[in-house]
């Protein structure tokens, strides 16, 4: 799975480090001071991860849990997210860490405990109800088996029942969360696209089958569910598309268990766009030209993006979604 392993020195002996480790007994191990030392320092282009991923296990410094930006989640209430892991094994066509950081290869960071312990304090300095995100610069949910947080985390949320956790992702990988007692206040959120465009863009994740039916194994579960239809991509064929994922819920009696579903346009910084337009210039992503929008993000033009939202919203409400469970993510008002 990777072609070389770097390993902070200081955490040789982490029974976290060794597990990691034992995973892949044939993988060259190079101890390091640091991982910044390393990773990212020179330019790695994204797409070398096809050929060369290397692994960082590494202590995260510095801000742990940060305030997120607004429209990241349910409007009135604070939300922060943490960070667990830089980059992903998937390889999506639209992922804004292909612009973000210098190298596609992964960090994951072990010192969970210091972030559980950010987000204590996160949660004293609020008298009402915090959010926090995982996913925000890694899946939260694919390498969950090897990396083994998850119980850390359930403990912390069942002691604290007006902090809510979601846990972002684009796998199907629920074998740990499946071990764990289900709570309330830990929702974990599914990305979807329709299938003929997940197959073209959302390249090595699984199947829009394969989330759909983990999902659906979860809530049989008791697990407290939500999704994101974002990225939201222009095709001809937009309100068949949409039409068939939400035939493909509502077959798995998953609509009315969702808490809510964030719709949002696909959209990148300026930096972002240019990689992907040097990295994938056959995409169907750039089938319709895009603007510099109200944000500074680039993006489709205000008529085709709010068509495209509205069309997408009214499609779930004819579903059986309320309008309650619906919010725009990063979009102005459609």
């Amino acid at each position: 799975m990777w072609s070389n392993i770097f390993l902070e020195k200081n955490l040789e002996s982490h029974p976290r480090a060794q597990h990691l480790l034992s995973l892949f007994p044939k993988t060259p191990v190079t101890p390091i001071e640091r991982y910044d030392e390393f990773w990212g320092r020179f330019k790695k282009p994204y797409l070398h991860k096809r050929d060369e991923l290397n692994l960082y296990i590494a202590e995260k410094k510095g801000q742990l849990v940060k305030r997120a930006p607004d429209a990241y989640g349910l409007a009135g209430e604070p939300h922060y997210y943490f960070i667990h892991a830089y980059n992903c094994i998937y390889e999506c066509q639209y992922c804004y860490l292909q612009g973000h950081f210098n190298t596609p290869d992964l960090v994951l960071f072990l010192n969970h405990e210091d972030i559980i312990a950010e987000m204590t304090q996160t949660v004293k300095d609020h008298t009402e109800k915090v959010w926090f995100h995982a996913g925000e610069f890694s899946d939260s949910l694919a390498l969950s088996h090897m990396t083994g947080e998850l119980p850390l985390y359930f403990d912390f949320f069942k002691n604290y029942p007006n902090a809510y956790l979601e846990l972002r992702t684009k796998s199907s990988n629920i074998r740990e969360l499946k071990k764990l007692a289900p709570l309330k206040n830990v929702i974990t959120s599914f990305s979807l696209s329709p299938e003929d465009i997940s197959k073209r863009i959302d390249l090595k994740t699984p199947s829009l089958k394969g989330r759909l039916d983990s999902m659906k194994e979860l809530k049989d579960l008791g697990h407290a569910l939500a999704i994101h239809l974002d990225p939201i991509i222009y095709t001809d064929t937009l309100e068949a598309d949409y039409t068939h994922l939400f035939t493909e819920l509502q077959k798995r009696d998953l609509i009315t268990s969702l808490r809510y579903a964030s719709l949002g346009v696909v959209r990148f910084t300026k930096d972002v766009h240019r990689e992907v337009e040097r990295n994938y210039p056959d995409s169907m992503i750039h089938t319709q030209p895009m603007i510099n929008s109200f944000d500074n993000k680039v993006r489709y033009n205000h008529t085709l993006r709010h068509w495209m939202l509205n069309k997408v919203k009214e499609l779930a409400l004819n579903f059986g979604f309320t309008s309650e469970q619906l919010y725009l993510c990063m979009e102005d008002d459609a």
